[in-house]
């Protein structure tokens, strides 16, 4: 048996593996075909013209499909491997598990309403999945810093917060500088007024998204561990 077959493993790792070519193969395109700078454009930029849009939208959807059932095993798990010794409250396994499937649905939101179409719900979008995104992280590290050690070590628990204070740091500049960037063009230079905030962003919209992809990555060991199972029971 490989690695990736123990247990649920191949959840995180597909999550990983797919979201890391969600960002990565539309910007290629993107940048192949002249529709974005080289340097730095915002995520959503590498989506905003086709054929890359069809591209980005379809494996964001996916991404956030694989993301809702990443997030919903790490709940049962957490789930079972803390019910005899009530280390971590129900109330927060749940609070965390709805936070994780609010970002997933910001994140069908950017897949659907793209950038240069409806730039309003694609910014809310893209607002729901940060915020809640981060969130997740937080409570997340508070579950397995309780959990510690029945479920991750304390190497994975700190890996975790670091990833965490990292993704929450970077999201302030990202909204800030935002708030300063006045042109809406897909190209940009650098004698523009506003480029230095542009970058600025852009970098710290990317260090996010791809802090929550480093975040699951720490999910592998942990999903070895456990199965899920489906039954069906009659009903009389």
């Amino acid at each position: 048996m490989f690695w990736f077959q123990q247990g649920l493993c191949f959840l995180p790792v597909f999550l990983v593996v797919w979201s890391s070519a969600t960002f990565i193969f539309p910007y290629i395109i993107a940048v192949f075909r002249g529709d974005v700078d080289v340097v730095f454009p915002y995520i959503s930029d590498t989506g905003a013209n086709p054929p890359e849009s069809c591209i980005f939208g379809l494996m964001t959807f996916i991404s956030a499909c694989a993301g809702t059932a990443t997030i919903y095993a790490r709940y049962k798990y957490v789930e079972k491997l803390t019910e005899q010794n009530g280390l971590v409250k129900p109330c927060l396994n749940e609070a965390t598990l709805g936070l994780g499937i609010i970002a997933c649905l910001g994140m069908c939101i950017v897949a659907t309403f793209q950038e240069t179409a409806v730039t309003i719900v694609h910014d809310v979008g893209a607002l729901i999945f940060f915020v809640s995104g981060i969130v997740y992280t937080i409570l997340q590290c508070v579950i397995s810093f309780k959990a510690c050690p029945y479920g991750s070590s304390i190497r994975v628990c700190r890996v975790r917060y670091l990833i965490a204070v990292i993704a929450t740091a970077a999201f302030f500049p990202t909204v800030i500088c935002t708030g300063f960037v006045k042109q809406t063009t897909l190209h940009r230079h650098t004698y523009d007024e506003d480029y230095p905030y542009q970058i600025a962003s852009a970098v710290c919209e990317w260090t996010v998204a791809f802090s929550f992809i480093c975040f699951f990555l720490t999910y592998i060991e942990d999903f070895k561990m456990f199965k899920l199972q489906v039954r069906t029971a009659y009903e009389d």
